[in-house]
């Protein structure tokens, strides 16, 4: 069964699918009236539908079920400093393929560029694309940190645990399988490109977060920020 993204707010009669949803429905799968989809929202819903009608860029839907899902116990959320444009779009899709909980975009000393104030509507579609590969019901929350490290340690406070992936000396803390899958929200920091500044690194640690290491090798940002996820999303397994 194919599965497609509806928005929270038009989850209500009638059901319809248009723009370039219904266009891929119509055009690429060519669904007929009575074939059967799956829809989700980004906020915990995921129903199953029949067609019922189709038009050039409209699709017209009946629910045949609905759950509810609730947000997981256990949320991981990655503060990515700001890098390149051309592996962000694939780090979002990933990101919601391993369920996190949300990510953040924050303005580091050593980003490339400006944070924009505002998230981009082509983030959200990379978002959909990875909760529609995943069929995972839940997007995470997206946000830009344009204020640097400041905000960012004002932002994090209230997280059950904080880590700041470093590449610096962490007096060989390694990130440890006992911090993973936790009960809570876990904030993961990650550098950008060219790593944090010592001014960040402090700026942190004073703000109460803890220094760990993913290892020996020296990872791009986009790798660690992977990892950092894939390690939570197993730790959560059977829990």
């Amino acid at each position: 069964m194919r599965t497609f993204f509806l928005p929270p707010e038009r989850w209500a009669e009638p059901y319809l699918l248009d723009g370039q949803e219904a266009r891929h429905l119509v055009k690429v799968v060519r669904v007929r009236a009575g074939d059967m989809v799956r829809l989700l929202d980004g906020r915990g819903r995921e129903g199953e539908f029949r067609v019922t009608a189709t038009e050039k860029a409209l699709v017209r839907l009946a629910p045949v079920s609905i759950t509810d899902h609730p947000a997981p116990a256990s949320q991981a959320v990655l503060a990515i400093g700001w890098g390149k444009e051309v592996r962000r779009g694939w780090l979002m899709e990933k990101a919601v393929e391993l369920e996190a909980g949300g990510i953040w975009l924050w303005q580091a000393e050593r980003s490339q560029s400006r944070v924009p104030e505002e998230t981009r509507e082509s983030w959200h579609s990379q978002m959909e694309a990875g909760a529609k590969q995943s069929r995972n019901p839940w997007l995470p929350e997206l946000r830009t940190l344009p204020g640097g490290v400041a905000e960012l340690a004002e932002a994090s406070r209230g997280f059950s645990r904080r880590f700041i992936l470093w590449e610096g000396d962490t007096g060989g803390v390694l990130l440890g399988a006992g911090d993973l899958g936790q009960p809570g929200r876990t904030l993961f920091v990650v550098g950008p490109e060219g790593g944090f500044s010592d001014r960040e690194v402090a700026t942190l640690l004073d703000s109460g977060m803890t220094a760990v290491s993913l290892g020996d090798r020296v990872l791009r940002w986009e790798t660690a920020a992977m990892l950092c996820l894939g390690l939570h999303w197993w730790g959560r397994q059977g829990k």
